[in-house]
């Protein structure tokens, strides 16, 4: 090993005898060693554990099938639970599924037989072997639908309707924005910031929503930000190898970055419309239809802001479409058929990550002649942007 002196002499240091990898791994194997002997010998000097054992539930879905309940629990608590009970309506009924304790982070599904009424309220109480409860409410019972080629059909004409076409209307703003002044066109890449700004916002709150919801035990809440900082990170890689490779312009870069953006986002809608229409709070009619076409026709727009000094193919732009629109139907099809909020958090984390690195990317664009960046029409469009999107949203109820 070579190294200078002080003065810039070079010399030679000494080698050890054991190889680097060798000394990097000592301490972990040390550390294994040290661990696996506290647990060989559980825990001297802890001493016996006092108090009930902490017993935690998530019932992280539900599907009502012709005379029986079924519901898929996880265990969030340190200790194993036993159910030993079930109350529908504050009345014992029979379930069948776990027989034996439930283990740390494992689930079960219990099956319980309830005679249930199309459009009642159900409150399920499960009683553990200590006394514990565990509650879960059904606002409206509606027969969880089978997943056929039916129902995979209609999940995928939903999501054409919400995702592909109103992408694809938003996107026939191209002649109108490669006609506008640049001092305009600065203003519309603020409006599409603003747009992007409340997407984000959005699916963040969503996600933290779903998180609350679902199992702690992989995360919560912090799921949400775990997707946030990968599509974040994975969206900066990606940005920086197409710069290294100059195969496209910057415009084209910046379109098809917020294309990925707002198709991760659509994903998590999807999926947000899926488990609701799955569990009946999802109303299919022209009202909601409209709504949605409404307040997704804006992506579109932020789709070809970026490209509005270049004249693209007819077959970019479609894909440009079909990647901001199209992830609605897969969205849809998870959501209905197996819904899991971790997994819905961790998505619409995905969908923020991406819409933060997206606005990062588009920033500089909104510069004036003078350089600044939150310059009076820049702001105006930003402020633009997020009242658009306020005010559509309202037309949206999943």
């Amino acid at each position: 090993m070579e190294a200078r002196t002080a003065t810039g002499e070079l010399v030679r240091g000494r080698e050890g005898r054991f190889p680097r990898w060798l000394v990097g791994l000592a301490p972990l194997a040390l550390a294994a060693v040290v661990i696996g002997g506290f647990a060989l010998l559980d825990g001297p000097g802890l001493g016996e554990r006092t108090g009930p054992p902490v017993e935690e539930l998530a019932v992280e879905r539900t599907v009502l099938e012709p005379g029986a309940i079924e519901l898929t629990v996880r265990n969030d608590g340190p200790d194993a639970v036993a159910i030993a009970q079930v109350l529908v309506n504050d009345a014992y009924v029979g379930f069948t599924g776990a027989e034996r304790p439930i283990g740390r982070l494992e689930s079960e599904t219990l099956r319980i037989q309830q005679p249930w009424v199309e459009g009642e309220a159900y409150s399920i109480a499960l009683l553990t072997s200590t006394g514990a409860t565990i509650e879960q409410e059904i606002p409206v019972a509606v027969q969880t639908p089978d997943s056929d080629l039916s129902f995979l059909g209609l999940m995928a004409l939903l999501g054409v309707y919400v995702g592909v076409i109103p992408v694809a209307l938003g996107m026939l703003w191209l002649p109108w924005v490669r006609r506008i002044p640049r001092a305009w066109l600065r203003a519309v890449m603020a409006l599409t910031v603003g747009l992007l700004a409340w997407l984000g916002l959005d699916a963040t709150l969503e996600g933290l929503e779903l998180a609350g919801s679902g199992s702690q035990a992989f995360g919560g809440a912090a799921l949400v930000f775990v997707g946030i900082a990968v599509s974040y990170l994975v969206l900066s890689g990606v940005s920086a190898w197409l710069d290294q490779r100059r195969s496209s312009a910057s415009g084209a870069r910046l379109a098809l970055l917020v294309a990925v953006g707002i198709g991760l986002h659509n994903l998590g809608e999807g999926v947000a419309i899926g488990s609701a229409y799955a569990v009946g709070a999802l109303a299919l009619g022209a009202f909601l239809v409209v709504g949605f076409a409404i307040h997704n026709t804006t992506e579109g727009l932020a789709i070809v802001a970026p490209i509005a000094a270049r004249k693209p193919r007819i077959g970019r732009l479609v894909a440009l479409g079909l990647i901001a629109g199209a992830p609605v139907i897969p969205g849809a099809w998870l959501g209905a058929a197996a819904f899991n909020p971790s997994a819905a958090a961790f998505l619409f984390g995905l969908g923020a990550g991406a819409i933060v690195q997206v606005v990062v990317q588009l920033a500089p664009s909104l510069r004036d002649d003078e350089g600044r960046t939150l310059h009076p029409l820049a702001v105006a469009g930003v402020l633009a942007g997020l009242a658009i999107m306020f005010v559509t949203a309202l037309l949206v109820t999943v």
